[in-house]
């Protein structure tokens, strides 16, 4: 075999390629993965506005137009919330100005808590009661504590925005050729798999659209939800904190964090019963969409056992951080469709011996 060892060579060689690919692309690959999901999770729109299939390859206004919304839709309203901090952030410091100047007498409400009311009014007073008492505990300031952070979180903004911005690019490239990219991949997978190769890639894909599928209704009904809670408790712009818990309910118990800090503001001015309603209507939304109906949408699409898919949303979130919310129901689809043709091998010669028999 004369052309074993130059088949072996070349086999090395393309190894490592790959790994040396891979270590220079290793900052991205996250990006490219989020790429590759929006692409997967919106070709069928994509197909829908494309004129013709000829212009497959070439940059078209049906992939711009939905490149940008995409954009929008996530760019938007992280804009309004960060103008929204910017603006808290002008009023905490006139909050902390006015502290250093005369301190900040303990508010009504703090006394009549029972138990913790006395201890955590002297505890007010001690901290901030006084302009001596907030100087001192708001020292932090003046020794560049929040400069600090403020670059640090302006520079990791930044960061974020820049990563959003390659990720849209790559996306376009990915409508652009996207169909050859799907051939390509077909075809390895038919290679390395065999027939079954396709119906793997074709389960992952299903598994990725459901898993979008299950993180935008869930948000929905959760915002809605939510937001008729807000509404409930007194809270003012009820329909903005609930699209923002809505935006937030699309990872795995993130919206606490929104009605968690409505519920805090609410303690803050006095409505302790309406504080402990709304956290609670929360945790226990929070808890049975989680935990029963994410799992029932993104397992009942590609046939995925409940716990399955229970168990490759929080393992993958703890193995690759938010992404993995994508790739570990996709890794059990195709785990699962794996076992079930093995079975399939092992049963087939049974039932002709049955057969025969």
């Amino acid at each position: 075999m004369p052309n074993h060892p130059e088949t072996k060579a070349r086999f090395i060689a393309a190894i490592f390629l790959l790994l040396l690919g891979g270590w220079v692309l290793h900052s991205f690959l996250p990006l490219l993965a989020w790429a590759v999901i929006l692409a997967v999770t919106t070709w069928p729109l994509y197909q829908r506005l494309l004129v013709s299939k000829e212009l497959h390859g070439k940059v078209t206004w049906g992939a711009i137009l939905l490149t940008l919304l995409l954009g929008s839709i996530i760019l938007a309203p992280m804009g309004y919330g960060l103008s929204r901090l910017l603006d808290e952030a002008e009023s905490l410091g006139q909050f902390l100005v006015t502290a250093q100047n005369v301190g900040i007498a303990p508010p009504d409400w703090l006394e009549t808590m029972p138990m913790l009311g006395s201890w955590g009014k002297k505890l007010w007073l001690e901290t901030l009661g006084t302009a001596e008492a907030a100087k001192s505990s708001l020292h932090w300031l003046g020794s560049g504590g929040a400069v600090t952070f403020t670059k640090n979180f302006a520079g990791q903004l930044f960061n974020r925005f820049m990563g959003f911005l390659t990720i849209l690019l790559v996306l376009l490239f990915v409508y652009q050729y996207g169909d050859n990219l799907a051939k390509q991949v077909l075809a390895c997978s038919k290679r390395v798999f065999g027939e079954t190769g396709v119906r793997y890639t074709l389960h992952a894909t299903a598994a990725i659209r459901a898993t979008v599928n299950g993180m935008l209704l869930i948000g929905i009904a959760k915002g809605l939800l939510m937001g008729a809670g807000y509404a409930f408790a007194g809270l003012s712009h009820p329909a903005i904190l609930g699209a923002l818990t809505g935006i937030f309910a699309m990872i795995p118990f993130a919206a606490k964090l929104i009605f968690g800090a409505c519920s805090i503001v609410l303690i803050a001015e006095g409505h302790i019963p309406e504080a402990i309603a709304l956290f609670t209507y929360g945790m226990v939304l929070t808890l049975f969409a989680d935990n029963y109906v994410r799992p029932a949408l993104i397992g009942g699409a590609v046939r995925l056992p409940f716990i399955w898919t229970l168990l490759g949303i929080f393992g993958g979130m703890e193995t690759f951080g938010l992404i993995g919310l994508f790739l570990g129901p996709t890794l059990m689809a195709v785990l699962m469709s794996i076992w079930r043709d093995w079975i399939d091998d092992i049963n087939k010669p049974i039932s002709i011996e049955n057969e025969s028999s």
